[in-house]
């Protein structure tokens, strides 16, 4: 049986919880694909400001590639570039995990179409 291919998407403020999760996917032997840069970074670096659409492009084709997202909403947290993803996700059938899945992020509670 081939592995489960997962995608990390969350804000790039939780990059020590990126890196966390990355670790517990890939040990229990999934493909973990997640941010190749911290554009929440670059998006605030004016030498680097114009690579974020690129890399966010970059990201909605890893949920195309993926068969299940992981969204990172510590304390409820989903901002707009997250948001997309979701998004994204859902318009992909993509099984969506969220970490926190009881908190309500952004007090908008996500319907989940490609399922849970």
């Amino acid at each position: 049986m081939k592995p489960i291919i997962i995608c990390l998407c969350g804000s790039g403020r939780f990059i020590d919880l990126f890196n966390e999760i990355e670790m517990q996917e890939t040990l229990k032997g999934k493909i973990v694909l997640t941010i190749g840069c911290n554009t929440h970074d670059v998006a605030r670096t004016e030498e680097l400001k114009h690579y974020k659409p690129m890399l966010d492009a970059l990201h909605l084709r890893k949920i195309e590639l993926a068969d299940e997202v992981y969204i990172i909403n510590k304390d409820g947290y989903i901002g707009e570039s997250t948001r997309n993803e979701l998004e994204y996700a859902k318009s992909h059938g993509k099984r969506i995990i969220f970490h926190e899945p009881d908190v309500i992020s952004n007090r908008r509670k996500f319907e989940i179409q490609g399922g849970v």
